[in-house]
């Protein structure tokens, strides 16, 4: 069985390497292996010390963070459990003991 990787625009498994390329027969998409991890580095989540966060987390808030809408504030500190991450501009999904549900981004918090 082939090790090349399938192509990432249709799926296909029946990619072949010319030179330094990738080239899918199906929907001619070509490709290198230095895009394709660059690619997958791009869609890893990070906090503010660089580690890499995954769903179920636990994570610590590094900033005071005003709540849009309301009042309150998420202090310094405070943990947050069983993160979700999800795509856009504020990376997480979380509920916030006293607060509720919030989205966060991943640059004010760091993992514990």
């Amino acid at each position: 069985m082939s090790d090349l990787p399938a192509c990432p625009r249709c799926g296909s498994p029946y990619t072949y390497e010319d030179g330094a390329q990738f080239v899918c027969p199906e929907c001619a998409h070509e490709w290198n292996a230095a895009d394709q991890q660059a690619a997958a580095e791009a869609d890893l989540i990070r906090d503010a010390n660089g580690n890499v966060l995954s769903d179920g987390d636990t994570v610590t808030v590094i900033k005071d963070l005003k709540v849009k809408g309301s009042s309150s504030v998420v202090k310094v500190g405070t943990k947050v459990k069983g993160i979700r991450l999800v795509g856009g501009d504020h990376d997480i999904d979380c509920r916030i003991d006293g607060i509720g549900a919030m989205k966060l981004k991943s640059e004010f918090v760091k993992k514990v």
